[in-house]
């Protein structure tokens, strides 16, 4: 098999490998559970940060900040631009639940 066909399929078969949901006690999973922002607000900037990046990671988000490489590292990433993450309604509508929860506490 030449190298590029194997490249290929390589890519075409991590495209294919569903993501690894992150289930918390008190939220419940990232990728079959709506959060809810009541339950949200009792967390601080830092572990709505880490939910929210949390969630691209685990989809295959190559970071490109100092702070979220540091934090997740890039191995095994696969999608560069944000927008291009596959992700499911639900892991769409808590994204958009942290993010409006981090900008309600000032969070930067």
């Amino acid at each position: 098999m030449h190298i590029r066909t194997l490249a290929v399929a390589l890519a075409m078969a991590l495209a294919a490998v569903p993501a690894m949901a992150n289930c918390y006690e008190q939220i419940g999973c990232d990728d079959s559970d709506t959060f809810r922002k009541i339950d949200l607000r009792q967390f601080s900037c830092q572990v709505l940060w880490d939910l929210r990046n949390s969630i691209y990671h685990q989809n295959g988000y190559c970071f490109k900040t100092q702070r979220a490489i540091s934090y997740f590292g890039n191995k095994g990433c696969y999608v560069d631009d944000q927008a291009g993450v596959k992700l499911n309604a639900i892991e769409r509508q808590n994204i958009a639940t942290i993010q409006s929860v981090e900008k309600a506490k000032g969070c930067q």
